[in-house]
């Protein structure tokens, strides 16, 4: 069949089975949009291009399919370019097609043109520059195939806008410029004999899980392991889900504002299965000192991420499911009945803050409304205090339900990233939970949410600063605060309304239960502007540095 370039793009996104795509046009791109006019699928005009990625990226992690974004060329780009780094650091599938200056003005400098493909290199898994209209089909299979080959990421498909016009045949392929061999997942199990039998003969076993649990849907794989050998299991920020966590062998999240319990289990494990992570220094902590008494075991789709940062005894290439799977089959049922009682009495000794408490702090804003919500709906989260808040205080029992920019902790991402979840789930309610700092850098899809009814239920958790490094200035800089507390004048009730969201504020825990109900239950999104105390820190904290094992719990007065 006969059609241009544009209309090829339009017609490989439906047969890949794509729902929803998120985007802003402009120059370079026009072609594709009149393609877009007569598409079997959605799109979602946002306010800035950063954000259609946030968005896409949000829609993938919410339903373990690409995210697809479009943007054009130029500065719609570079906008979008945050976006991508944040999916690569994270590992998420996502397809972003950008469009270019023509084909014979690539290299002159032209309105709007920028080095796509060279500015793309580190965030993505790879890049294509089409060239023909030929190659069109091909590369835009290509960029679906590699996206969600063995460690998910995003790729890019930069598409100048002379060849979206151009006619061509389109036959799209069955498979990419690239043999099946090429993408196929490498897998060696053959020393899960040798892990079983560390696990086996260990009396402190912890498993560590990450992120490659939930992109490879291992969750109840992990579940039954944990529970077959009465292993603890803690998570990484990023494997936040994998594991539930009112389950009596979870420890939370570990790191450096993990659980006490976490970090001292793995401080004292003599075998520590990681699954699924890369072991960020964000959860080890000082690297000598990271389970330096343990045998580790590290089971990972991505070799390269083998001993990059920590020294294993055994290594188990492959998706988390069969990693998980085989071990657990080499193993027998088995209990530790004092290492379980160890962990119970650093549970006891090192309570998290009292999420019953009537002050009008995060941990008790955070269990009212997961109390209210009863746990239906999916929770993102901005970068900052408010995410360890989140990550500590809101707990999450099912996969996926918990999303939040990890590696590159990028502010500015829960609001799209929520959008695009709920349109992923065919409209779900989502919580978003941001700080004000973070929250204003991509507030202006505030109208985009009330455009497009997108039921995202919005709390800024407000302590009038920008509160992460507010603290490190606290705790480590002697309290000079330098750019983190000027006094706003932003009224974010108002600001959502204005955008036409319906907006509200709070000060104390009586008006927002009282709000609450109505709130969550009302169609469309909302907004609650919670002002809490600027002082209020996150704690535990591992400062930088340290050892696990060598958290600050309280703050002496």
């Amino acid at each position: 069949m006969k059609m241009t370039g544009a209309r090829m793009v339009v017609e490989a996104l439906a047969i890949e089975g794509v729902k929803c795509v998120y985007g802003i046009p402009g120059g370079s791109v026009i072609p594709l949009y009149d393609a877009l006019y007569d598409a079997p699928f959605a799109h979602i005009l946002m306010r800035h291009e950063q954000a259609a990625a946030h968005a896409a990226d949000g829609y993938a992690r919410a339903s373990g399919k690409p995210g697809v974004c479009i943007c054009t060329s130029g500065p719609g780009f570079t906008n979008i370019l945050t976006g991508l780094a944040t999916a690569f650091m994270d590992s998420v599938p996502l397809v972003a097609i950008s469009g270019q200056v023509a084909t014979h003005l690539i290299g002159t400098d032209a309105f709007q043109e920028s080095d796509t493909f060279g500015s793309s290199l580190p965030a993505v898994k790879h890049s294509f520059l089409v060239r023909s209209v030929e190659e069109l089909p091909a590369a835009l299979k290509g960029a679906f195939e590699i996206a969600v080959s063995g460690r998910p990421g995003p790729v890019l498909v930069d598409l100048p806008v002379d060849i979206q016009k151009a006619q061509g045949e389109f036959v799209y392929p069955e498979h990419a410029l690239f043999g099946e061999d090429r993408l196929k997942m490498q897998t060696d199990l053959s020393r899960a004999d040798e892990a079983a039998s560390l696990l086996r003969n260990a009396e402190r076993p912890v498993i560590l899980a990450g992120g490659g649990i939930l992109s490879s849907g291992a969750s109840g794989f992990l579940l039954r392991l944990a529970e077959k050998c009465a292993i603890p299991v803690a998570t990484t920020l990023m494997g936040k889900g994998a594991f539930p966590e009112d389950h009596p062998l979870s420890l939370g999240m570990a790191g450096m504002h993990g659980t006490p319990w976490a970090n001292l289990a793995l401080s004292e494990a003599d075998v520590l299965f990681a699954v699924g992570t890369r072991f960020s220094d964000r959860t080890t902590g000082r690297l000598d000192c990271f389970v330096k008494d343990a045998a580790v075991i590290h089971g990972d789709i991505d070799e390269a991420e083998f001993d990059k940062i920590v020294p294993c005894r055994v290594h188990l290439l492959g998706d988390a499911k069969a990693i998980l799977g085989t071990v657990t089959e080499e193993l027998g049922e088995c209990r530790r009945d004092e290492w379980a009682a160890a962990v119970e009495r650093w549970k006891e000794e090192y309570p998290l803050s009292d999420p019953g408490s009537a002050d009008f702090i995060p941990s008790s804003v955070l269990e009212a409304v997961r109390r209210s919500a009863k746990d239906r709906w999916p929770v993102v989260a901005d970068v900052g205090q408010n995410q360890m808040w989140t990550a500590l205080f809101y707990k999450t029992n099912e996969p996926g339900t918990f999303l939040t920019s990890g590696g590159l902790g990028t502010m500015g991402y829960a609001l799209p990233a929520a959008m695009g979840a709920s349109l992923a789930r065919n409209r779900t309610p989502v919580l978003c939970f941001a700080g004000d700092g973070g929250f204003l850098m991509n507030c202006q899809e505030l109208e985009t949410c009330a455009r497009y009814g997108i039921p995202v239920k919005i709390f800024v958790l407000n302590n009038g600063a920008l509160g992460m490094v507010r603290q490190w200035q606290e705790l480590f800089w002697n309290e000079r605060y330098s750019g983190t507390t000027p006094l706003s004048p932003c009224r974010f009730a108002a600001l959502a309304e204005a955008l036409g969201v319906p907006g509200h504020t709070c000060t104390s825990m009586v008006e927002l239960e009282g709000l609450l109900p109505d709130m969550l239950a009302a169609p469309g999104p909302a907004l609650v502007d919670c002002r809490i105390p600027r002082e209020e820190l996150i704690l535990p904290m591992v400062p930088a540095g340290a050892a696990l094992k060598d958290f600050i719990y309280k703050v002496k007065v």
